[in-house]
């Protein structure tokens, strides 16, 4: 048997689009064995939403990783416990993505390393922002490069910074959220966040207070997306001692909010907005996970 834990995850960070990614100590665990038949057992958040037949979607990735290799997964017992939001932008999907490529790898016995599994997730996602956190941990900037493979930075953010999500009771699905933006941008907005992914970068890798929060602008995505979540346009423009700023959360609907140590008090500024709106929402001050994906093998006695 083993058991695979994955952080939730954070995409974008504001201006770093597809690029940046930040792991959230919110996880996904996972115990997996062969069985004579498929089982699959479920528990934790929004554990009604989870499939337990054979469309589940860990079960989906595993078999599709085993396809494209020309292999046939054999069946197992799978036992999922989540505590990660579905659909509210902290990557439940890319963490089950990732689960599904490990149990492939183990079943198979394919003994792929760590930069392997992130290869072959970011593969399957499309894109490498919240896989790169969820197997690395902390702050990731990656990119997918001319061969197709991705590559991953892993950055520790200081001790000064604080972070935490704020996340309403309304689910917005990633495809209604990319769906709003536009096909092409300008070379003046281009620029705009080259600078500010930059930026933000330094500023977290080196503990740089003053960038903020001109390092966490966009105008990439978040611009297209206010009007899917009631109350975006204010928390990007809230200003308050402490408050670094605001980032939407992934595709969102969930709220990201960079802040000073000691100052946690400024999330009850972007929980207050989403009431004004009409929406109750809850504030998680999860820490930065430090540690990405993590696999522990058991054996029977």
């Amino acid at each position: 048997m083993w058991t695979v834990r994955v952080p939730a995850s954070s995409a974008n960070l504001g201006p770093g689009f597809d690029a940046l990614g930040l792991a959230f100590g919110i996880y996904l665990t996972c115990e997996f064995g062969p069985a004579g038949s498929l089982s699959i057992g479920v528990r934790g958040r929004d554990a009604d939403a989870i499939s337990t037949g054979p469309d589940n979607f860990i079960w989906q990735t595993a078999q599709q990783v085993a396809a494209d290799l020309g292999k046939t997964l054999p069946p197992i017992r799978l036992h999922i416990d989540n505590d990660i939001p579905l659909g509210k932008g902290l990557g439940s999907s890319a963490a089950a993505l990732t689960v599904g490529v490990v149990i492939a790898d183990r079943m198979l016995g394919l003994g792929w390393s760590m930069a392997r599994i992130l290869d072959e997730a970011a593969r399957l996602e499309g894109h490498p922002d919240n896989v790169a956190a969820c197997v690395l941990g902390s702050i990731v900037a990656s990119a997918i490069d001319g061969d197709g493979v991705a590559r991953a930075v892993r950055v520790e953010i200081p001790e000064k910074f604080g972070v935490a999500v704020v996340v309403p009771d309304f689910v917005l699905p990633t495809r209604e959220a990319r769906a709003a933006l536009p096909t092409e941008y300008s070379k003046a907005d281009c620029i705009f966040n080259v600078q500010r992914s930059a930026l933000l970068i330094a500023a977290l890798a080196t503990g740089n207070v003053s960038a903020f929060p001109a390092a966490l602008e966009d105008r990439m995505h978040q611009p297209y997306r206010t009007k899917l979540v009631p109350g975006l346009a204010e928390m990007l423009q809230l200003r308050a001692p402490g408050l670094l700023g605001c980032a939407l959360s992934g595709a969102g609907p969930s709220i990201l909010v960079f802040f000073e140590r000691g100052s946690e008090a400024v999330c009850e500024l972007i929980r207050e907005i989403f009431v004004q709106h009409g929406h109750v929402a809850e504030i998680h001050h999860a820490a930065v996970a430090t540690d990405g994906l993590t696999i522990t093998e058991s054996y029977a006695s």
